[in-house]
């Protein structure tokens, strides 16, 4: 039986849009360096991610808008603070991370240990952030009081790449799984956001950071989505500017979705239902588009 007040327990992130100037730049980015395959390109969009097979469908991590009326937002403003990439093994991480930072050296921004996770983060070509991962296995989290034990731990790369690193998982990059594992949100403020995106849209509130961070998600992840003000404190709604279009979330049915819907407009939130996809704005402007999965024959 679900819990109407929550979102479905197998909720996963979908991709993320991000409105760019450069289009072929971002493009090769995405693909030459992260490694993902572009799946679409038609006029001015560019899809890519990772292409199906006989056994399984293809998966959209990052789609590429080209927006070159745009204007890049203020630092201070609210936005995306990172996209993260999930990697299966940490032989695919470690081939992703030598491949970003040997063709993009100046855009390494730190790594760290989180406890549930190894991360390494970046800037790609127009500023966005970028995070890949590899998750520990699920039994190595630990829960203190409904709250997943998250930390910031010295992670060295170096030794990383040394331990991690092989000539299999560097001829296979590329065609590594991978997927959005979850999304870091700049915000003006962490209780708006708790409202929104746990009491609202049904997210469960698994850690905080003493007003300064919140992490959320479903189905018990460490974090499907999180919303920090970092650099952002006291933003408001955004304007459209180069960056974060859009962020995807994929319900397991239909039915989820719809129960999602009479949630949100319970709650006053107004929400944009075409009986199978639903939009919706967060407090700050950051569109959210909440998708069923494939079903399968």
């Amino acid at each position: 039986m679900t819990d109407s007040a929550r979102l479905a327990a197998d909720t996963a992130m979908g991709p993320v849009t991000l409105d760019v100037a450069d289009l072929d730049a971002m493009t090769a980015y995405y693909r030459d360096a992260v490694g993902l395959s572009v799946l679409d390109a038609a006029g001015s969009v560019v899809t890519l991610g990772r292409a199906g097979t006989v056994a399984s469908a293809s998966v959209v991590v990052v789609v590429l808008r080209h927006s070159p009326t745009l204007k890049h937002a203020g630092p201070r403003e609210a936005g995306l603070f990172h996209t993260a990439i999930l990697f299966e093994t940490q032989a695919a991480l470690a081939a992703a991370v030598y491949t970003v930072a040997t063709a993009h050296p100046q855009r390494f921004t730190g790594s760290a240990d989180h406890l549930v996770s190894q991360a390494f983060y970046f800037d790609d070509p127009e500023g966005n952030g970028v995070e890949l991962y590899w998750d520990r296995d699920r039994t190595q989290w630990s829960w203190v009081h409904g709250q997943v034990e998250m930390g910031t731990l010295f992670l060295d790369p170096n030794a990383f790449l040394r331990e991690h690193l092989t000539d299999e998982a560097l001829a296979a990059h590329g065609s590594a799984p991978s997927v959005v594992g979850h999304v870091h949100l700049s915000v003006g403020d962490t209780a708006t956001a708790q409202h929104f995106y746990v009491d609202q849209l049904g997210f469960d509130l698994t850690t905080s950071f003493g007003g300064q961070a919140i992490f959320v998600s479903a189905g018990g992840y460490h974090h499907h989505m999180a919303m920090n003000v970092w650099r952002s404190s006291g933003a408001g709604r955004r304007m459209p500017a180069l960056g974060l279009g859009q962020v995807d979330l994929v319900l397991p049915s239909v039915d989820e979705v719809g129960a999602t819907a009479e949630r949100l407009q319970h709650h006053g939130v107004a929400v944009r239902d075409d009986g199978r996809t639903l939009e919706l704005d967060d407090p700050w402007g950051t569109l959210l588009r909440l998708t069923p999965a494939l079903e399968r024959a």
